[in-house]
């Protein structure tokens, strides 16, 4: 088997369709990122995450010859992610109580550079403070907050992840930013 590493996820898509031990290769690339974001979307257990993410790959791999070529599978895959997660909760009829936001210092920096909120003296107390107010957005806002400035995704991959037009993803991402601006200027952040 050559190198599988020069292939696009688009190609190897193609190649899985024809020889089953290139969809390996898919599962590498996605099983760490949507792992994140599954976590990121409510408190799971290690084991639930697992869970979710075993029957996300395996609607991807029965789904193959569904995925259109000229899209991004990237938006596919995490679309699938966002909808295996909410029947998740929709199954144990329980919605998250909490979320535990993992966020990096990059994670951070992405999202507090387009708030305005960096203050070098207090970076430490602002990222703990912004991982806070993040997980208590409401669910909608928390989601394209997430996919945003977590998992780094376009403005069109929002919309083919959420299933929404451009324009309600970008009314929702500027509401969502509202409430974060709100809610950390109670928590003595100013902006």
């Amino acid at each position: 088997m050559s190198d599988l590493t020069i292939h696009t996820d688009e190609e190897l898509v193609g190649l899985s369709l024809e020889h089953k031990r290139y969809f390996g290769e898919l599962v590498r690339r996605y099983e760490h990122k949507l792992g994140a974001y599954v976590r990121r979307l409510g408190q799971l257990s290690a084991e639930d995450v697992e869970d979710v993410l075993q029957n996300v790959f395996i609607k991807v791999y029965q789904n193959l010859n569904d995925f259109d070529r000229s899209l991004s599978f990237s938006s596919w895959i995490y679309r699938i992610a966002h909808n295996e997660t909410m029947s998740f909760f929709r199954g144990r009829r329980v919605r998250p109580q909490g979320h535990k936001v993992y966020m990096t210092s990059e994670m951070f920096e992405n999202i507090a550079s387009d708030l305005n909120v960096v203050r070098e003296s207090e970076k430490r107390y602002d990222e703990r403070v912004v991982k806070e107010c993040v997980a208590a957005l409401p669910e909608a806002y928390r989601e394209i907050v997430i996919l945003k400035y977590f998992e780094n995704k376009s403005y069109q991959e929002l919309s083919d992840i959420l299933a929404l037009p451009p324009g309600t993803v970008a009314t929702r991402l500027n509401r969502a930013k509202a409430r974060l601006r709100s809610a950390l200027h109670t928590k003595g952040i100013t902006i």
